[in-house]
């Protein structure tokens, strides 16, 4: 059941979209690749999307560095993953279409500048990010990744940003997403393996019991491939992370935001983390690497640069209460 709770929820993420990405001009060349979002007071942020990312910057913390474990202290680099179906603001190729930037990049090489480590960043698909992690061949992945109760079976969370969701649409389609019921029968993407799909799943599950038509799930992997089939009208909505849903409809004109929620359900705000395998010994060292960014300021700052202040935490959680597995 969609509660007055999560009604109160979802129009809270929504008033809090409109104040992170409202308007944006597209890339301009000639100052070295840049584009800009506004919010909702008409102050501007240009983002910087070449490969000259001037990146911020914090120093090692050697009590905290400390408790990284010592095969990966010996070996000297932070092994870091992402998912290479991640978009712009999360991480993305830079202009030189070989640099790797975002705002989970920034976090990352903050994370290993306070555990004095080199990063070494790949990236893959989404479900060898897991499988990458459970063989160890990553120590942690940062790649807009939910707490949910299954994942913390398996890994270990140290928590860095708000997880909101975002119904994207063809813009001026008139639609309007605040639970169940909006997407009954409609088409609608999403990415398989993600808490996304677990969440679309069980809205149609509920449209079901309630007498209404079934979520028609599109699965696309690509997210290029998802907005030309909502261009085109195969698809009326993709449900994706809200800044990439934001992001892409302040930087193209073509689409729009129409409803958020929360990744974690109707009653306990979703949060995103860094993840390591389970009892590795890393969490630690995470946490504690997130909170002293969070402390000195350097985190805000990368926060604000590329327009996600409003997804900031005040504290890094490890393990904290994620998406239930049945969440009603």
């Amino acid at each position: 059941m969609f509660t007055t709770l999560a009604r109160r929820r979802a129009t809270a993420a929504a008033l809090a979209l409109a104040s992170a990405l409202v308007l944006a001009a597209c890339g301009n060349p000639s100052d070295g690749g840049t584009t800009e979002v506004a919010d909702t007071s008409g102050a501007k942020t240009r983002i910087n999307i070449s490969a000259d990312q001037k990146r911020i910057t914090t120093g090692k913390v050697g009590s905290i560095a400390a408790d990284v474990p010592k095969r990966t202290r010996d070996r000297g680099t932070l092994e870091i993953v992402h998912s290479s179906t991640s978009a712009a603001p999360l991480n993305f190729y830079a202009t030189d279409n070989k640099t790797i930037i975002g705002v989970e990049t920034d976090i990352a090489r903050l994370v290993a500048d306070v555990l004095g480590l080199k990063p070494h960043i790949s990236t893959v698909s989404w479900e060898n990010v897991f499988v990458g992690l459970d063989s160890a061949k990553y120590d942690v992945g940062l790649s807009n990744i939910t707490v949910t109760e299954e994942r913390k079976e398996k890994y270990d969370f140290a928590t860095y940003r708000e997880d909101d969701l975002g119904f994207a649409a063809k813009k001026g389609s008139g639609l309007k997403v605040t639970g169940p019921k909006d997407v009954a029968g409609r088409t609608v993407a999403v990415s398989s393996g993600t808490n996304q799909e677990k969440l679309l799943v069980e809205w149609s599950k509920e449209n079901e019991k309630a007498g209404r038509k079934p979520v028609d799930i599109k699965y696309y992997q690509n997210e290029s491939d998802t907005y030309l089939a909502l261009q085109s009208g195969r698809i009326d909505l993709y449900l994706g992370p809200n800044p990439t849903a934001a992001y892409h409809a302040a930087t193209t004109d073509k689409t729009e935001v129409v409803g958020t929620y929360s990744g974690a359900g109707a009653t306990l705000q979703g949060l995103i983390a860094a993840t390591t395998k389970k009892d590795s010994g890393l969490v630690k060292p995470l946490a504690g690497a997130l909170n002293h960014i969070i402390d000195n300021g350097t985190y805000a700052k990368v926060l604000k640069r590329w327009g996600l202040s409003d997804e900031a935490v005040t504290t890094s959680k490890t393990n904290p209460p994620g998406l239930p597995k049945t969440n009603k």
